[in-house]
């Protein structure tokens, strides 16, 4: 089998009917104010704990096709010493690799960054490739504002993320897209879907001028959200209709598969807007992507919240995790029941 034709697999398996992609790629950073905020102690040994929880929960695999890892996280181990990928690897279950280096102010444009990484990329990709990853996630971020986002920002995450993308599928990894456009603001629902497709057509123009096979790569999209801040909180079924129509815009439909971030969003209303841009789908008769979730923290809160750092809760985390799966696996369907929650 060519390159071409095992990231084309790699695509279709990341994004199976029914299944989604657990986004526990968060950074030491980020982890460590999630520890803080139950209340524990920002250690190291706490986060190779929580992700040992996380990955070792009997059943993941039937809700799970792949899950994002950090670089630190990658290259950590469960307590028999089994590396987390290889744990995954038995699973069945992709090891995924984030492998940008974070956002950076985006010198001139102020209020807006851009996302770096791209220095030594091919090499690092190699290497993750020989750990077991077999497709790599890149996040660009966009603030929506009266001023932002500018063109001039959009086409160079845009640029930068079609160069990663290229790199990673000479490398024999399926490349994820992740261009997020932030739900934190006072924007209304019209400017979300404004901004979303204009970042997803300037995407997708980047990706085919660099010449990237578009049939091995896998989008990471926002859905589309009026701003937090907006008067009123949109409904699922306003949201299922923008970004369907949104996708419709800017997808091309070669592209296998679109795997929706939670982007703040809480775990619920996540997958109420999951379930609700599902059950849009089946009545337009369907789209030529399949659609999944990839949610980070609408998965994993009430998991930390049932953990709470505590051996003896760690049964009780793993129920919550599995129990968010089934739920964002039913929304996935259609068939979301709110008083299952």
């Amino acid at each position: 089998m060519s390159n071409t034709e095992q990231l084309r697999e790699m695509a279709k398996t990341l994004v199976t009917p029914h299944k989604g992609i657990l986004a526990a790629d968060q950074s030491p950073r980020t982890m460590n104010k999630q520890l803080e905020a139950l209340g524990l102690p920002p250690e190291a040994e706490l986060r190779r704990k929580y992700r040992q929880l996380l990955f070792t929960t009997e059943g993941l695999q039937e809700y799970v096709t792949g899950v994002i890892l950090h670089d630190g996280t990658i290259r950590n181990h469960a307590d028999d010493g089994t590396e987390f990928s290889d744990l995954l690897i038995a699973k069945g279950v992709v090891p995924i690799i984030k492998v940008d280096k974070s956002t950076v102010p985006h010198t001139n444009f102020e209020g807006e960054v851009v996302t770096q990484g791209l220095d030594g990329l091919a090499d690092r990709l190699q290497e993750y490739y020989d750990m077991g990853a077999r497709a790599a996630k890149w996040r660009a971020v966009f603030t929506i504002s009266e001023n932002t986002p500018t063109e001039q920002n959009i086409l160079f995450d845009c640029m930068t993320l079609a160069r990663y993308a290229a790199l990673c599928q000479e490398a024999g990894i399926v490349p994820m897209v992740e261009p997020e456009v932030l739900f934190s603001g006072s924007h209304s629902l019209e400017r979300a879907e404004e901004v979303t497709t204009m970042v997803l057509q300037k995407l997708f123009e980047q990706l085919q001028w660099n010449n990237v096979d578009l049939e091995g790569v896998i989008l990471k999209s926002s859905m589309v959200l009026a701003g937090s801040e907006w008067s009123e909180q949109t409904s699922a079924a306003d949201v299922a209709q923008a970004t369907l129509r949104t996708f419709m815009n800017s997808v091309p439909p070669e592209v296998p598969g679109i795997v929706f971030l939670s982007g703040g969003q809480t775990p619920q209303r996540a997958t109420e807007n999951l379930d609700a841009i599902a059950e849009l789908e089946a009545q337009e008769g369907g789209f030529p992507w399949e659609l999944a979730f990839s949610f980070s923290r609408g998965l994993e809160q009430p998991v930390q919240e049932a953990w709470q750092g505590k051996d003896e809760n760690i049964e009780a985390a793993q129920a919550a995790l599995i129990k968010r799966l089934q739920l964002n696996s039913m929304a996935d369907q259609g068939t979301y029941d709110p008083s299952m929650e």
